[in-house]
């Protein structure tokens, strides 16, 4: 089974820039995008994916044009749900929970810490939330696969510059523990499972300074799995040379 996650930067945009070819391509069983920046009515029904053999689930913004994620599957779920069930969370659009027989996954657009300390505390907030209530499904033996842009680097190797970057959003120390605390818990970040020191590996690059061609990036989207499930997991890669957005898309194959 083939899972792929996609910070689209916006559907209408990259339904524009050669999307549905690289799906039809790709056509994997389930597809998780983050920042969609539309709800269903936005997007013309004659110009998105063919879903014949899918179910899509939607989880837009109230605030039009921003954040919101969707999880598409041609895989039979057991239950869905949207949000942490925190309502100054939930307006934001920012989680689907999918759940499969021997499995539950997340699609996940977290929020970005730099336009303010108040974002910030808010993003904290948000991680903090998010794990208690991936812990209270563990708890109850459930296994979880998390996928999405978590908008934090978490070591060094994980972005080009560390040593310019370590006092912005994205990679401060306290954002960067908390991903430790999530290693600490059992969940264990496929990528660096199978590529322990891989470097120049980003999932994410800045539209300026012509960053993406010189490979000035960052790795903020991630699959993270419990692990109960680590000895199934065959594949987790960076899709690098798909373009159309800042982020690269990323890829899980689990048996």
């Amino acid at each position: 089974m083939d899972i792929v996650s996609f910070n689209v930067n916006g559907l209408r945009a990259i339904l524009k820039k050669g999307f549905n070819e690289w799906f039809e391509n790709l056509r994997p069983d389930i597809l998780c995008l983050q920042e969609i920046k539309a709800d269903k009515t936005q997007i013309n029904s004659d110009e998105f994916l063919n879903l014949e053999g899918y179910n899509s689930y939607w989880n837009s913004a109230e605030r039009k044009g921003y954040s919101g994620v969707l999880t598409i599957s041609k895989v039979k779920c057991e239950d869905v749900s949207f949000g942490i069930g925190i309502e100054k969370f939930d307006n934001e659009g920012r989680l689907i929970r999918l759940k499969y027989p021997d499995f539950n996954l997340f699609n996940v657009y977290f929020p970005n810490g730099k336009s303010s300390e108040e974002r910030l505390q808010f993003k904290l907030d948000y991680y903090d939330a998010f794990l208690d209530l991936c812990e209270g499904l563990k708890r109850k033996d459930e296994e979880l696969i998390i996928t999405g842009d978590f908008n934090t680097a978490h070591r060094e190797i994980d972005l080009a510059n560390p040593k310019e970057n370590e006092k912005y959003s994205g990679f401060l120390p306290i954002e960067r523990k908390w991903l430790d605390k999530l290693l600490e818990k059992g969940y264990i970040d496929t990528f660096r499972h199978f590529y322990p020191d891989a470097t120049g590996m980003y999932t994410w690059w800045t539209y300026r300074f012509n960053a993406r061609k010189k490979n000035i990036g960052w790795r903020i989207d991630y699959f993270f799995v419990t692990e109960g499930l680590i000895d199934r997991i065959e594949k987790s890669v960076i899709l690098s040379d798909v373009y159309g957005s800042d982020h690269a898309p990323i890829l899980l194959r689990i048996k």
